[in-house]
């Protein structure tokens, strides 16, 4: 006898006889992994500045670059590139008198303060107090921070994310033979939250402007986190 269903219905007959059995008659096993990796820094983030202050304002901004200058050269001198050298902040501003004024008397400013700030980078850490010891001597009279980093973080990230994915496979496997039932396929993966190793701030003592200035770098974490859902069987 010859079909008279319409087309469409016959369509929507082939999408259900073509979804999968587990989708509606099979349980289901959900499990959440944590991995963490540990890793050494490699690279120092150093945020310094120079000021400079002075009756009229091109001799404040003299003294700034000036003495910026010797800090660049000093740190060129130590093996630091160029690009590891950004200029984060350049200001001048003035002093005012704050002295009580007579009635029709027009402020006055008493100097001019500027000011610059760079953030270097520090690849090799065996010389980083000593670059910091010499920056200071040379003229850098403001610390802002010092930060540790890893260069290149995303083969140990990859190296987490893979512990997560082995960390939650286990509890599942786990949970499959506590249950009685067999661990069927992986349904989902979601990956709930990836911390990156945020810089951290160093342990910094400064003994005096011409000595090395001793620093701890410590260790970095790396962490991940990952939901997996498995059919059973």
């Amino acid at each position: 006898m010859r079909s008279i269903l319409p087309k469409s219905w016959i369509f929507i007959v082939a999408l259900v006889l073509a979804a999968p059995v587990w989708a509606e008659d099979s349980g289901r096993i959900i499990v959440t992994g944590e991995g963490r990796v540990t890793a050494v820094p490699d690279m120092a983030i150093v945020r310094m500045g120079v000021t400079g202050q002075a009756s009229v304002a091109a001799d404040a901004m003299a003294q700034v670059s000036e003495t910026m200058t010797a800090v660049q050269a000093v740190l060129a001198e130590a093996g630091i590139a160029p690009r590891d050298i950004q200029t984060t902040s350049l200001q001048l501003n003035p002093r005012w008198d704050n002295r009580p004024r007579n009635e029709g008397e027009a402020p006055r400013i008493v100097e001019y303060f500027a000011e610059t700030g760079v953030t270097v980078r520090v690849r090799d850490l065996a010389g980083l107090g000593e670059v910091l010891g010499a920056v200071v001597s040379d003229g850098a009279n403001q610390f802002r921070g010092l930060s540790f980093d890893l260069a290149e973080p995303d083969p140990l990230m990859n190296d987490a994310r893979r512990a997560a994915v082995a960390d939650a496979r286990a509890k599942a496997e786990l949970y499959a033979e506590a249950a009685g039932v067999t661990l069927g396929a992986l349904i989902e993966l979601r990956e709930q939250g990836a911390q990156a190793p945020r810089p951290m701030i160093a342990e910094m003592r400064m003994a005096s402007a011409d000595m090395a200035v001793p620093v701890a770098e410590g260790e970095m974490v790396l962490s991940s986190s990952v939901t997996l859902i498995f059919a059973t069987e």
